[in-house]
């Protein structure tokens, strides 16, 4: 009996009106729900995906592959440009290749310092289109990988947390799920905090600037507010704000987006609390029962909280049911594996008839 009620489908209170009174149908209910939810650990390990640091040299994942290209593109021909023009950029100058992949990375940023500043049409046209093509640049491609690298991190974390404990893979997986963006947002600003005492400490000893200027180039840059009265303008400097300055801005703005998520998922956590802890009321019996046959199933209340917890939607239920219709050839109120077979061989036959 057990067999047979694991093979009806999730929907199956909603279609079949029959109320189940026995208490021994329940039991295979409850567990074929919990079955569903842990069954893909058995055959599909998560952990066993994760990024590895095996080797520096390494598969490269495809996040970092798109994010080089573009980035090497973007710089390559940024910096080919402001090369070009270099007599028409003022300010203060070092290499005129380096000044030019330094311009490209400050104007990247939306850091703008003031230092070297276009003088020309034709230098503050390209200062125009490259300060937007780096700002969706930062945006689109940058932060994936950054949040990619955050991501591959996370193990480790875990992992050092319950050092003198032993957890397995399983347990590693289901922490990291559970506090995932507390963890995103713990490991960001550590990365933060080490950059700014290093971006400190360089612009004291190699720029010559006092602690509290270079703190405060340092904070002015990272929020690019860059005023410019501080800067970095020996050629050692610009070679370490090259990729200091990327780094440090994507940094705080992943952290940003990490203590939004943060504050969303509390919010969202809140809500799932209060719906799964209030009482149940006649209303709430009426509103869940999608199919008027006066009782509830389980499929049915499971729906309804989700509904409420926001979830999923009203659209969304609609659309999943408009499918399973679609895959109910025979029109019983279950799938079947014939019933899968008739809807590819109808979806076979229509392709063949429109070509």
């Amino acid at each position: 009996m057990v067999d047979d009620a694991a093979k009806q489908p999730l929907l199956s209170g909603l279609l079949d009106p029959t109320p189940q009174t026995k208490k021994k149908c329940f039991a295979p209910k409850r567990r074929r729900f919990r079955h569903c939810k842990s069954a893909p650990l058995a055959e599909y390990d998560p952990v066993e995906s994760l990024p590895r640091s095996q080797s520096i040299f390494d598969k490269v994942h495809p996040s970092f592959r798109k994010v080089a290209i573009l980035l090497a593109v973007y710089l390559g021909v940024g910096t080919v440009c402001f090369y070009i023009v270099s007599n028409q950029i003022n300010g203060k100058k070092t290499n005129e290749v380096l000044d030019a992949v330094y311009f490209c990375i400050v104007t990247m940023t939306t850091v703008g310092y003031g230092d070297l500043v276009p003088n020309s049409t034709t230098t503050k046209l390209l200062a125009c289109a490259f300060v937007f093509t780096g700002m969706a640049l930062v945006g689109l491609i940058l932060s994936k990988a950054a949040d990619y690298l955050v991501e591959k991190q996370e193990t480790l974390l875990v992992k050092a947390l319950h050092i003198h404990e032993k957890v397995n893979r399983i347990e590693i997986q289901k922490e990291i799920e559970t506090n995932k963006v507390r963890y995103k947002c713990f490991l960001v600003f550590s990365f933060l905090l080490v950059l700014i005492v290093v971006g400190t400490i360089f612009l004291t000893t190699v720029e010559k600037l006092d602690l509290v200027d270079a703190f405060y180039c340092v904070c002015s840059t990272i929020t690019t507010l860059g005023y410019g009265d501080k800067s970095f303008s020996t050629k050692i400097g610009r070679v370490f704000a090259i990729f200091w300055i990327l780094t440090s801005t994507i940094c705080l703005a992943q952290f940003f987006f990490y203590v939004a998520e943060l504050n969303a998922e509390s919010r969202q956590k809140a809500l799932a609390d209060w719906v799964l802890n209030r009482k149940i009321t006649n209303l709430d019996l009426e509103a869940a029962d999608l199919d008027d046959d006066g009782v509830v199933g389980a499929a049915e209340f499971i729906i309804y909280k989700l509904k409420e917890m926001g979830k999923i939607s009203e659209e969304d239920i609609s659309l999943v049911m408009e499918e399973f219709e679609d895959l109910d050839v025979d029109q019983s109120g279950t799938l079947s594996a014939s019933d899968i077979t008739l809807a590819q061989l109808s979806e076979t036959g229509k392709s063949q008839t429109q070509s």
